[in-house]
């Protein structure tokens, strides 16, 4: 039987109506979330995200900024620009697309942004908070992944995971999420031994590992949840044909445009595992869902404090 293909678009949608209603509830109060999205140089695949980004931002009625530097931009600059967000009370969110040009120190940026407005949860400071398990704001994919978990009601308490990947951005803090969720968690990554077996024991895989149709058929459990976090473009008719070979439909679209999209999943999983994430169409429309429950968090959590603080100023200031 085929696997459950878990909607990430239908998911998306579902976020996306709670959103509007808390939206709602800030405009009411005369709060309107914002967020402001740093893009340096002319790749196309970061004008396409942001473009998204942007426009997922004017769908929900969110205010949006889009800064756009020379490739040639400096550390200095970067860092100037951030500092003037971290300023400006309308921004609540910070979004420092990534890659930065390999003449700009990317650490120093993004450790520069504030914590309250680190909308991608980059920052060491939500990356500790997400260590203790306590409130903060987290890496939009990773809790993007366990939203699809939830809302498809996939058990995750007790269960064995592997995250297939170690990157800050991903492997680590899902790794961290399901460990909060009880799961017990293996991450995996080039050097982990007989990578196959140690994937085959999992109930819940997340594959994240930036290479095209790695994961196996083999390597699933039957009936195992597979996440696909890759996203890669195929464009050598060869590797095409490869990875395709039982699957028509995908070598005609590549036929028709000269490429086509993979996840990190190999698309014969799908004949094995329970469920399923596509690509496109799965966690794709999720990340970009939590960067917006990010930014409106960040500016329910931005509001509260500074009430906090003036409240206690004012008492304070009482002799």
């Amino acid at each position: 039987m085929p696997a459950r293909v878990l909607n990430g678009n239908a998911i998306r949608d579902q976020i996306y109506a709670e959103l509007k209603q808390e939206i709602a509830g800030l405009a009411a109060a005369g709060i309107r979330p914002g967020l402001a999205a740093v893009l340096v140089g002319e790749n196309p695949a970061s004008q396409i995200y942001v473009r998204s980004k942007i426009a997922a931002c004017e769908q929900l009625g969110l205010g949006s900024w889009l800064h756009a530097l020379p490739a040639t931009a400096t550390t200095e600059e970067l860092l100037a620009l951030v500092a003037d967000l971290n300023a400006r009370d309308e921004v609540d969110g910070i979004l420092v697309q990534l890659p930065l040009p390999p003449q700009v120190d990317t650490k120093r940026v993004l450790e520069t942004v504030d914590p309250a407005k680190d909308v991608d949860g980059f920052h060491p400071v939500n990356l500790g908070r997400l260590v203790s398990g306590r409130a903060g704001l987290v890496a939009c994919t990773p809790v993007g992944c366990m939203e699809i978990l939830r809302r498809s009601g996939i058990p995750v308490d007790a269960m064995n995971a592997a995250i297939v990947g170690r990157s800050d951005i991903v492997g680590k803090p899902m790794a961290l999420l399901l460990m909060h969720a009880n799961a017990t968690v293996t991450i995996c990554h080039s050097k982990t031994r007989d990578l196959p077996s140690v994937v085959r024991r999992a109930d819940i895989v997340v594959a994240a590992i930036g290479r095209a149709a790695m994961i196996e058929a083999d390597w699933i459990r039957p009936g195992a949840t597979v996440i696909d976090v890759g996203i890669n473009r195929i464009t050598d008719a060869a590797q095409a044909r490869r990875i395709f070979a039982n699957f028509p439909a995908k070598l005609a679209q590549f036929t028709e445009k000269g490429s086509v999209l993979v996840g990190d999943v190999h698309p014969a999983v799908a004949e094995v595992a329970g469920a399923v994430t596509p690509v496109p169409g799965g966690v794709g429309p999720l990340t970009i869902a939590m960067l917006m429950s990010n930014t409106v968090k960040a500016a329910r959590l931005r509001r509260t404090r500074a009430s906090r603080a003036s409240i206690t100023g004012v008492a304070a200031a009482k002799p």
